[in-house]
């Protein structure tokens, strides 16, 4: 079990370390299919080289080894006349000119390419040595064969076309058209794998915000794996939409269950107990049960939020005004005027509600006023919103934990009252909004919720 687990954070580090960690399926699939491709376009050039350069070489050096035989042995046994009329017959019937090679001829070797230097080495070891063969001799080019009759020694002049090999320009133009349909291949197939999932990831993506009734793959599809998966996906959409809409019912049942006992509660103890400390006590502890009601249907809460444009300024100070006039807050806001995000303006008031009602709680100072700094900061696409509390903070173990539902964190935190639910709802309201939520301790001390908000 360990060596799994070893080996998947190995996987993961050298994904990192090669960079594939942000590439898409789309460009791994192009990128492994076009490897293979071009792996594939390799091997059949190397066995081109295997099955067609060594045996054309070979065939052609044999053939123009055979010329030269048969014209030597013409050569020896005619009189110096009749070579004349032997060699201007090989030259009107075979395009074969013989000449008398010259000590102070010039020549360049027919060397260059891989094919030419082989045809010279075969043409060697056929004829023997002092066999020299030229691409060009005395600035004439052509396939020049050098050979000896006696002390005698002549040129054969042969057109190259004989041995010619498939032009490298030609054999380069044909491999870039097969590159370029590979990639063209590579892309189609990649595209059609990714397709799939990429409609997967979107409907998921649905799901997770809670558009369950807008959610339907095609299961009609010709992929028998993709139509089954589809059908699955499908069908555990449309559950999900029916235990959410149960949920709701369910919640909303109980909200007014609850809601009306503990009002015939709170106007019987207004009207019946006469002392007004216990009935003070009475009507908080109802008003606190009737608030953490409300904090279970915050949080309950599903769905994409409606987005609009919604003054940020504005959202806070309607924040402000719930914490009441007599609250212990100090409020200190650097927003600029015009500043607008998007988002719904209930969802976030109740977001600023909840940091604020948490600054409240646990960011008190040693006067009992709690001293809260709100700063924007306007990015490209996005408003960076800062909230500092000036109170003791949290240890850095307690932070990742303190947007999971009913966490407090310590002793003090802990004896403050409350359902525990303020910065779980703050967390998932913005993600519904399409933000993001972050918390930290100040290095002075006190906690900092920053929140990352579309900008309007």
């Amino acid at each position: 079990m360990k060596t799994g687990i070893h080996l998947r954070r190995l996987r993961l580090r050298l994904a990192q370390a090669v960079g594939w960690q942000g590439i898409s399926l789309f460009w791994r699939n192009w990128f492994a299919l076009t490897l293979i491709l071009l792996g594939c376009m390799l091997a059949w050039l190397q066995s081109y080289r295997a099955l067609e350069f060594e045996p054309r070489a070979l065939q052609s050096a044999r053939q123009v080894a055979s010329l030269v035989n048969l014209s030597r042995a013409a050569l020896r046994h005619v009189d110096a006349i009749a070579r004349v009329s032997l060699m201007k017959s090989l030259l009107d019937e075979e395009e074969v000119q013989i000449s008398v090679r010259e000590p102070g001829d010039s020549y360049q070797p027919y060397d260059q390419d891989a094919f030419g230097r082989r045809i010279s080495a075969e043409l060697t070891q056929l004829l023997g040595k002092g066999t020299l063969v030229a691409r060009e001799v005395n600035g004439r080019d052509g396939l020049w064969v050098g050979f000896k009759i006696g002390r005698e020694q002549f040129w054969l002049l042969t057109d190259p076309k004989r041995v010619g090999a498939v032009e490298r320009g030609t054999l380069l133009v044909w491999l870039g058209i097969a590159g370029l349909l590979s990639l063209l291949g590579s892309a189609l197939l990649a595209r059609l794998i990714n397709q799939p999932l990429k409609r997967l990831q979107v409907a998921a993506t649905q799901v997770r915000e809670g558009n369950f009734a807008s959610v339907r793959l095609d299961e009609t599809v010709t992929t028998q794996e993709i139509r089954e998966v589809n059908i699955g996906f499908n069908r555990m959409a449309r559950q999900l939409g029916q235990a959410e809409q149960d949920r709701v019912l369910m919640l909303a049942g109980i909200s007014h269950d609850l809601r009306t006992p503990l009002a015939r509660l709170r106007l019987e103890a207004e009207l019946s107990v006469t002392d007004e400390s216990a009935r003070a006590y009475m009507v908080a502890d109802i008003e606190q049960v009737d608030a953490t009601i409300d904090k279970f249907l915050d949080y309950a809460r599903t769905g994409p939020e409606h987005s609009e444009p919604v003054d940020l300024a504005g959202a806070v100070n309607d924040a402000v005004r719930t914490c009441g006039p007599r609250s212990p807050l100090r409020l200190q806001m650097q927003i600029s005027p015009g500043t607008v995000v998007l988002g719904d303006a209930v969802e976030l008031r109740r977001v600023f509600s909840n940091l604020l009602e948490n600054a409240l709680r646990y960011g008190r100072g040693a006067d009992g006023v709690a001293e809260v700094e709100v700063e924007a900061e306007l990015l490209a696409q996005k408003v960076r919103v800062t909230l500092r509390d000036h109170g003791p903070g949290v240890s850095d173990e307690q932070l990742p934990r303190l947007t999971q539902p009913f966490f407090r964190g310590d002793a003090a935190r802990t004896a403050a009252s409350g359902s525990g639910l303020g910065l779980a709802i703050v967390n998932k309201t913005v993600a519904r909004m399409g933000g993001q939520l972050a918390l930290r301790c100040h290095p002075q001390g006190g906690l900092v919720a920053e929140l990352l908000l579309r900008r309007g």
